[in-house]
């Protein structure tokens, strides 16, 4: 073969892995809106709302017959929606590997997500059991769909090209969320004006989430492609076996058992703030919706520019050394958090704004890091235990949050509680030699890492 036509192939196939890149980033622009404007934003505070309308005189509500403050119930519905992914995430990554066929299920998870979002839209009165439900359902989808959508990460994108593709994947998302915020501002703010109730405008909020969420997914769909490797055999094995099996082949990756470990516990504390950071606002700092939309957007648009800087970073002083940076501003910031004043806006957009610039870089070098210490032909099964870390695992904080409402009545008092995570994470992943895991893992290590 010819050095001409050695170097028109390598071209191709740059050209092929960036066209596949670009589709891949707009699945994060497809799903982060429902993440930011209905899990960040809205839901908190509308089904808090409806959960209260439906209380009892001392404020408690009744599902299934177990009494829940109706102030912890949207905490309970969150644990109780990645409990819900533990079970169905083995049976998706086992499922990827065997067959090869990400596309197609990554299609039921999204559309199956999308579908729950937009019928939020009948969530009124006081049907609470309906907005938790259509939650669970929805955040399992989603859990599901970014289990299969990272495990693409290491096929499509070379060891010196990740975390930079990872970066621009989150980037993507928080400019999607900051440009329907946007949008979900106007409606909000100026509903008597479209001729829609208070209520109606919110509902609307989030069921177009869900119909974006489903317009955009058509893009990777069309542009990523299946590949089949080593360990795809055609025939399905139970998800269960299949993550046992997994579990047992991690224990001859201790070291990325060991990042694993670390990002369970850091990452746990990020889910809880993005999810509860709202409830916070509106409950314990009485603020009102248009203000923590203002917060909110002011987030979105900081991790934009927080991801590609700590990119940036991470090429200079590695992903491991960036992360542990951020992790040290989320304890300073959260711990900020807990002696913020009622009733002032201007310090909750500060502490938006300490948020909005470490969130998506700590999120996206975690991704990028995990990827080189995968064993090549294993990603999705062992991005399905990622994706636990990540969100299926992430039920303890919500769980800490609601228990300590649940227990002092102060939302004060359970958004301190989180600040264990971030500390004990960083001691956790400070311990974690990474060059080492890599090479563990078979793969070749970067110059920075």
């Amino acid at each position: 073969m010819g050095t001409d036509t050695v170097r028109e192939q390598a071209a191709d196939e740059a050209a092929e892995r960036r066209r596949e890149q670009r589709g891949w980033y707009v699945y994060d622009w497809a799903c982060s809106v429902y993440s930011t404007s209905v899990l960040t934003v809205f839901l908190g505070p509308y089904l808090t709302s409806v959960a209260k309308a439906a209380a009892d005189a001392d404020g408690f509500v009744h599902p299934l017959g177990i009494p829940l403050r109706a102030g912890s119930f949207f905490a309970y519905c969150v644990s109780a929606s990645v409990i819900l992914s533990i079970f169905v995430m083995p049976m998706a990554g086992a499922a990827a590997d065997r067959t090869g066929r990400k596309k197609p299920l990554l299609a039921v998870a999204a559309y199956l997500g999308a579908a729950a979002t937009a019928g939020m839209f009948f969530l009124d009165g006081d049907r609470y059991l309906l907005g938790g439900l259509l939650l669970i359902v929805a955040n399992a989808s989603l859990a599901v769909s970014m289990v299969l959508y990272n495990s693409y990460l290491p096929q499509i994108a070379p060891p010196e090209e990740r975390d930079a593709v990872s970066s621009t994947g989150w980037a993507f998302g928080y400019a999607s969320g900051s440009l329907v915020l946007v949008a979900n501002l106007i409606l909000y703010t100026a509903h008597d004006t479209f001729g829609v109730s208070e209520s109606t405008a919110v509902r609307i909020c989030l069921a177009s989430a869900g119909i974006w969420w489903g317009v955009f997914t058509l893009v990777p769909l069309k542009r990523l492609r299946d590949r089949r490797t080593a360990s795809s055999s055609g025939t399905s094995t139970h998800g269960w076996r299949q993550l046992a099996a997994t579990v047992r082949d991690m224990r001859r990756q201790p070291l990325t058992l060991a990042f694993l470990l670390a990002y369970l516990v850091y990452n746990d504390g990020i889910q809880t703030v993005i999810s509860q950071a709202s409830v916070y606002g509106s409950e314990e700092l009485g603020l009102d919706q248009s203000t923590l939309i203002v917060a909110v957007l002011l987030v979105q648009l900081l991790a934009v520019a927080g991801a590609l800087g700590m990119g940036r970073l991470a090429r200079t002083y590695g992903a491991k050394r960036t992360i542990l940076g951020s992790l040290v501003a989320w304890t300073v910031t959260l711990g900020a958090g807990y002696f913020l004043p009622a009733g002032a806006p201007v310090w909750f957009f500060v502490l938006a704004a300490g948020i909005g610039v470490v969130l998506g870089g700590s999120q996206a070098l975690s991704r990028s890091l995990f990827s080189h210490l995968v064993p090549p032909g294993k990603e999705a099964e062992y991005f399905s235990a990622y994706e636990m870390s990540d969100r299926g695992m992430s039920w303890l904080g919500p769980l800490l949050f609601g228990l300590t409402y649940q227990l002092t009545g102060s939302y004060r008092d359970a958004i301190i509680s989180l600040v264990a995570f971030f500390v004990l994470g960083f001691v956790l992943l400070a311990r974690v030699p990474v060059r080492q895991a890599v090479r563990d893992a078979g793969n070749p290590v970067p110059d920075r890492i």
